[in-house]
């Protein structure tokens, strides 16, 4: 099983902390980085983030670096570790954008991208961007469909509910064939089903090890509806608020956890080679 690192870059982040902790990151050993989006935070919502007793994002942040912009400055401070949207907030985004921005980060870093995505839960940001909520599922698939197209048709083109594009060039295709890995992220049994339709990998977040083993009972049910099998995926869980021991680490593996990714939020360098140091220790 390998481990993964999640870090979040914002407006309070220096410059010189996203490097090191990037360099930092690769030279100790981890298999992938990963980076969240949102690019509007409220001071008041009604809408409860799933994964705080309080329905609240902790820390109340005010900003994130888009994900693409800081995995490619990233990518051209590093040269082997794996670089992870986590999650990126697929049907908010328009998405032949999208599709550009993924395909490019992939050749400028030589095929590192896993490209984790998901529906969202912030109604109010779908609101300020004039995406109708209700539609977010639907948009997904449909714009995941669009940008398989675009990464893997010599002359694309594309006809679905929400985006038709007619015969084009798109270039540069991603290095990774047929195109980087589409991890899908969300616990719910809609987004296990969106997994087993057109994912290849799923991202469960806030999960124990118990919690992964029963959500995957379920996401095995799915697969075989759709025809495949736990071998055509990989699964990647984020344990979020629950400890990572090396106890931990084996009953992830155990229950089928192919990455661990993990929190390692620092003020400083120095607070998070503690923070990997420790991780690092708890590794096989």
């Amino acid at each position: 099983m390998k481990l993964g690192i999640t870090l979040a870059f914002s407006q309070t982040t220096p410059v010189p902390f996203i490097i090191g902790a990037a360099e930092r990151v690769e030279a100790a050993g981890f298999h992938s980085l990963w980076v969240p989006e949102h690019v509007l935070f409220f001071p008041d919502y009604a809408s409860r983030y799933p994964y705080s007793d309080d329905g609240r994002l902790a820390g109340d942040p005010q900003g994130l670096l888009d994900p693409f912009s800081a995995l490619t400055f990233i990518a051209a401070r590093t040269q082997t570790i794996r670089l992870g949207t986590g999650i990126c907030l697929v049907p908010q985004r328009q998405p032949v954008y999208t599709a550009k921005m993924v395909a490019d980060l992939d050749y400028l870093s030589g095929g590192r991208v896993d490209f984790g995505i998901g529906i969202g839960w912030l109604a109010e940001e779908f609101a300020a961007l004039g995406v109708p909520f209700s539609e977010r599922a639907a948009r997904c698939e449909d714009y995941v469909g669009a940008m398989k197209a675009l990464w893997t048709q010599d002359v694309a083109e594309y006809a679905g509910k929400f985006v038709q594009i007619g015969r084009a060039w798109f270039n540069p295709k991603p290095v990774q064939k047929p195109h980087p890995p589409v991890i899908v992220g969300g616990e719910s049994a809609a987004a296990l089903a969106r997994v087993a339709a057109f994912g290849d990998g799923w991202y469960g977040f806030d999960l124990t090890p118990d919690g992964l083993r029963a959500k995957l009972h379920t996401l095995d049910n799915h697969l075989a509806a759709a025809g495949r099998t736990r071998a055509d995926i990989q699964i990647h869980v984020g344990p979020n608020r629950h400890p990572i021991t090396a106890e931990t680490l084996a009953a992830y593996a155990e229950a089928g956890a192919d990455q661990v990714i993990a929190p390692a939020f620092a003020r400083d360098l120095d607070g998070l080679a503690r923070k990997l140091d420790k991780l690092r220790s708890l590794m096989p």
